[in-house]
């Protein structure tokens, strides 16, 4: 048995694997840690075993002492206090998005924060996320604000507190790898994707962009009363962070109404 420790956000992992190709997979996603700090949770993961991909549906178990969470290409189990985890994966990519949505759902029951499908990008000491539907051009905004430095091109971390919400950098990454220079940043604003003909940039009210923001979330919902914890995280950050409707097209003028 082999391990790894990495930070993520505030919290400390601990991966532990046998097969020897486990090592390059998460070592390319995550930082190592060097040190002995007090672990948030444990990860075992096991490969070679489920099914192919075949769709994003996740079926969710609730047994005496543990949460299955099954999809097609993995299978998680997790004890209620998300102290210790174990994944069965079938590939990378399904390795990668079974730790993805179960940090998740460890940060969602901790009541830390949520993650949020977006990119999000370093600019005058702050961040700001872009985020929209599938294919709204997340991944456009990222790629056409360089040379500003990301914090994410595909999950980005979110803290929320009742005084204060910060992205994190991120290492769910699925085009852009790399670290930010920063840690964490206060996040300054979120942008509503839209492609249009023309650039322009339009508040959004609280309501409206609570509802926007909600499928925005990587979560599986496995009870009710953890569902409500996102809504109460996503109305303090509606409270503190600026939301926009933003009309943008493939070009960076965009920030012209963001800078």
């Amino acid at each position: 048995m082999k391990d790894l420790n990495v930070r993520i956000g505030d919290h400390y992992i601990k991966f532990v694997w046998i097969e020897e190709k486990i090592f390059n997979l998460l070592t390319k996603q995550f930082t190592p840690f060097n040190g002995n700090p007090f672990l948030d949770m444990t990860i075992t993961i096991h490969k070679g075993s489920e099914l192919p991909f075949t769709s994003y549906d996740v079926y969710i178990q609730n047994h005496s002492n543990i949460i299955e969470f099954i999809r097609a290409d993995y299978k998680i189990n997790v004890d209620y206090a998300y102290k210790s985890a174990q994944i069965l994966a079938h590939s990378d990519l399904a390795l990668k998005h079974a730790i993805m949505n179960l940090y998740s759902s460890f940060i969602v029951y901790k009541n830390w924060g949520i993650l949020l499908h977006s990119s999000c990008v370093l600019e005058n000491d702050g961040a700001h996320i872009f985020t929209g539907h599938s294919g709204a051009g997340k991944s456009t905004a990222a790629k056409l604000s360089a040379p500003r430095p990301l914090l994410s091109d595909e999950a980005t971390i979110i803290k929320i507190d009742k005084d204060r919400i910060l992205a994190y950098d991120s290492p769910f990454r699925s085009e852009l790898y790399g670290h930010a220079p920063v840690s964490n940043i206060k996040l300054l604003s979120i942008d509503l994707l839209h492609q249009s003909l023309s650039i322009k940039r339009n508040r959004v009210d609280k309501s409206s962009a609570l509802l926007a923001l909600f499928d925005k979330v990587f979560y599986w919902p496995s009870n009710k009363e953890e569902t409500k914890r996102i809504l109460t995280m996503l109305r303090f950050l509606v409270e503190q962070v600026d939301i926009y409707d933003l009309y943008f097209q493939k070009n960076n003028q965009f920030w012209e109404m963001i800078s």
